[in-house]
C-alpha cells in the first residue's frame, strides 16, 4: 500500500507545522484558554480554535455531598455459595483462620456496585496452604476444584506475596496472607516481611477507601483505620498514614490516588496533593516504580469513566513529564504549558465521543482516540536513537515511558499522520458545492483519471489504509479543523456536525467499507497485460489499477486492463 499512499499523498496540501514554543504557560490558579495553532490554509489566518483547559475546579473537583453507603454488604447468591464453601472448609478442618475479603470488593459493594474481583486475606496461613484445604474439602463432598494455580512472588515486578488462585462457581478468587512489610530506601523489594495483623494490613493500604475488610466469619465490615467508611461517604481520597510517607513507601500510590479520585469523582485530600507534588516523591516515582506499572495505571485512567479528570490531576500535581517521560534530546523544544494543551485536546476528544454517541466507537477505538488526542501537541517532536533516523517522540512515550505494545504506538502515529490527510479532504467532503482537490502531480501519477473523481480516489486510499479506524482519524482531524465559534459548547456542536457531514459524504460515495472491495485485477493479470515477469512495477501498476477502480466504480476488469495498457504505453513513451 506504500506506493498507493504515495500516489494519494501527493494530492494533499502540506500544512505548516505548529510551533510548540508558542504555547503559553499558565498558573494552576487560572482556568486558561489555549489558542491551538492553525493547520489549514482554506480559512482566514485569524481563525482560532479555543479550548478551555480543565483544572481541578472545571473537572468538578469541589467537595461532594455525602454519598449513600449501604449499612451492610448484600451478598449475591454466588458470593454466598462461595463463602459458605470457605466457611465449611474451616469447620471441616477445625481451623481458626479469619477469612477477610480485602480492598476494592468491599468498597464497591458498599457503594452498591457489583464486583467480581475477590481477594481474601488470611491471618494465620499462606494462601497455597488454605487453597489445598479447600480443594480437599470440595473433593470430600463430591465437588471439583476448578483452575487452582499459584502465582509466585516476583519482587522485580513488585509482586512480593505468593498468591494462590482458585475458581469457585466461575469466579476467580485470590488468597494471600495478611502482611506487614518494610522496604529499602530505593526499592519496592521488602527488607522484612512477616504475618501481620488486619490492622497493620489496613494501614499499609494505599487509600482509606481501599482499607476496608469484610470478615466472612462474622459477616461484618471492619474499618481498622476508622476513616474508610466516613471517607467513602464524604467522597474523599485520603491515605491511611501521612501521605508523603505513604507515597515514598510505594510511589505508585500517587497514581492510584489519582485514578480512584477520577473514577469515583472524589476529592483529593489537600495534604495528599501537597505530598504528591514533592520533588522527592516525584523522583521516587521515576526511580522506584517500573514503567510497566506506570503504564498500566495510565491505561486504566484512559479507559476509565473520567480520563480528562485523571490527566488534569496529573498536570496539576506536576507529574505529567514524570509519567510521560521524554528522551534526553529531542526537537523542537517543548515549551512550558504544553502538557495543558495535551489535556485540552483530550478534553475535546472525550466530549466529541460523547456527543457522537457511545456506539460510534468500540472500546479499543475509544482508547486509541484518547491516546492520539492526548499526544497531538507532540506529533511533530522527534528524537534520534543511536544516530538513527528521526523518530516521533510519541513513539518513545508509548513504548518506553509507558511500556505499552508496539502496536499501540504504531496505531497512534498512523492516526496522527492520517488526520493530516483527512484534514485536507474535509473542505471537499464537507462542502455542498463541487470543491475539487488540485495538484500538479495528479496527471503524472494517475493518467486519465477524471478530475471529478479525485476526492473519491484520495478518500478511498486513505480509508483502505485505516480500515475500521477511519472514524477515529476523522474525529482527530475535526479536532484540528479550525472553527470560527469561540463558545466552547457551540464549538463542540460544530465539530460534531462536521464529523457527521463528512461521514455522510463518505457513505454517499460508497466508501465506508472500501477496504473490503475486491480489486478487479490481480498481479497475474498485470503481468500478462504488461508482459512483466514481476518486480516493483507490478505493485505500482496494481495501485494505479485500484485508483482507476475507485474512479470508475462501475468499471469492469477488461476496461481496467485496457486503461492500464494505455497508461503503460504513455509511460514508456515518456521515458
Amino acid at each position: 500500500m506504500k506506493v498507493a499512499l504515495n500516489i494519494a499523498t501527493r494530492l494533499l496540501v502540506v500544512h505548516p507545522r505548529p510551533n510548540l514554543n508558542s504555547v503559553r504557560d499558565f498558573s494552576s490558579s487560572q482556568t486558561p484558554t489555549f489558542v491551538l495553532p492553525l493547520l489549514h490554509t482554506h480559512r482566514p489566518a485569524k481563525t482560532l480554535l479555543r479550548i478551555a483547559t480543565p483544572s481541578f475546579r472545571s473537572c468538578g473537583c469541589a467537595p461532594m455531598s455525602t454519598l449513600h453507603i449501604r449499612d451492610k454488604i448484600d451478598l449475591s447468591d454466588i458470593e454466598r455459595r462461595i463463602f459458605d464453601r470457605l466457611l465449611a472448609t474451616l469447620r471441616h478442618f477445625h481451623l481458626q483462620t479469619q477469612l477477610r475479603v480485602a480492598g476494592g470488593w468491599v468498597r464497591d459493594k458498599l457503594l452498591g456496585k457489583e464486583c467480581y474481583d475477590i481477594d481474601i486475606a488470611l491471618d494465620n496461613m499462606m494462601g497455597t496452604e488454605f487453597v489445598d484445604k479447600v480443594r480437599e474439602y470440595l473433593l470430600s463432598i463430591g465437588e471439583d476444584a476448578q483452575g487452582v494455580c499459584v502465582i509466585e512472588s516476583n519482587p522485580d515486578q513488585s509482586k512480593h506475596l505468593e498468591t494462590a488462585r482458585m475458581r469457585l462457581f466461575d469466579i476467580w478468587i485470590d488468597f494471600v496472607n495478611l502482611r506487614s512489610e518494610e522496604y529499602t530506601e530505593n526499592s519496592r523489594i521488602p527488607s522484612t516481611q512477616r504475618f501481620g495483623t488486619a490492622e497493620e494490613d489496613a494501614y499499609r493500604r494505599d487509600l482509606t477507601i481501599n482499607s476496608l475488610f469484610y470478615n466472612i466469619n462474622t459477616d461484618s465490615v471492619e474499618d481498622f483505620t476508622k476513616r474508610g467508611i466516613s471517607d467513602l461517604k464524604s467522597g474523599k481520597i485520603v491515605t491511611p498514614l501521612p501521605p508523603k510517607a505513604t507515597f515514598l513507601d510505594d510511589p505508585l500510590r500517587v497514581l492510584r490516588a489519582i485514578r480512584f479520585g477520577a473514577r469515583f469523582e472524589f476529592t483529593l485530600d489537600e495534604d495528599l496533593k501537597v505530598a504528591a507534588a514533592y520533588d522527592d516523591v516525584k523522583d521516587a516515582l521515576a526511580a522506584k516504580i517500573s514503567r510497566e506499572r506506570i503504564g498500566t495505571e495510565i491505561d486504566l485512567m484512559i479507559s476509565g469513566n473520567q480520563p480528562v479528570k485523571a490527566m488534569t490531576y496529573i498536570c496539576d500535581l506536576t507529574l505529567f513529564w514524570i509519567v510521560f517521560s521524554l528522551p534526553p534530546e529531542f526537537e523542537p523544544a517543548i515549551s512550558d504549558g504544553c502538557e495543558r494543551l495535551c489535556v485540552s485536546y483530550l478534553d475535546t476528544a472525550w466530549n466529541l465521543i460523547h456527543l457522537l454517541g457511545e456506539s460510534t466507537f468500540t472500546a479499543e477505538q475509544k482508547r486509541l482516540t484518547l491516546c492520539a488526542a492526548l499526544f497531538l501537541p507532540l506529533r511533530n517532536v522527534t528524537y534520534r536513537e543511536k544516530k538513527a533516523k528521526k523518530i516521533p517522540v510519541v513513539n518513545h512515550i508509548i513504548r518506553e515511558s509507558l511500556k505499552r505494545k508496539a502496536k499501540d504506538a504504531e496505531m497512534v502515529l498512523n492516526l496522527h499522520q492520517a488526520s493530516y490527510k483527512f484534514l485536507s479532504l474535509i473542505p471537499c467532503l464537507a462542502s455542498s458545492e463541487d470543491v475539487q482537490v488540485v495538484d500538479h502531480d495528479w496527471l503524472r501519477d494517475l493518467v486519465d483519471v477524471p478530475v471529478t473523481s479525485r476526492v473519491r480516489v484520495l478518500t478511498g486510499f486513505l480509508l483502505r489504509e485505516l480500515k475500521d479506524y477511519w472514524h477515529v482519524a476523522l474525529l482527530i482531524s475535526t479536532i484540528l479543523h479550525p472553527i470560527d465559534i469561540k463558545d466552547e459548547p457551540s464549538q463542540l456542536s460544530k465539530r460534531r456536525d462536521l464529523f457527521n457531514t463528512v461521514e455522510n459524504s463518505i457513505t454517499k460515495l460508497g466508501l465506508e467499507k472500501v477496504w473490503d472491495i475486491k480489486q478487479l485485477i490481480n498481479g497475474k493479470d498485470v503481468m500478462n497485460a504488461l508482459q512483466l515477469k514481476g518486480g516493483p512495477l507490478v505493485k505500482e501498476s496494481l495501485d494505479k489499477a485500484m485508483a482507476w477502480q475507485l474512479a470508475h466504480p462501475s468499471g469492469t476488469a477488461e476496461e481496467c486492463i485496457e486503461w492500464l495498457r494505455e497508461a503503460n504505453s504513455k509511460r514508456i513513451k515518456l521515458q
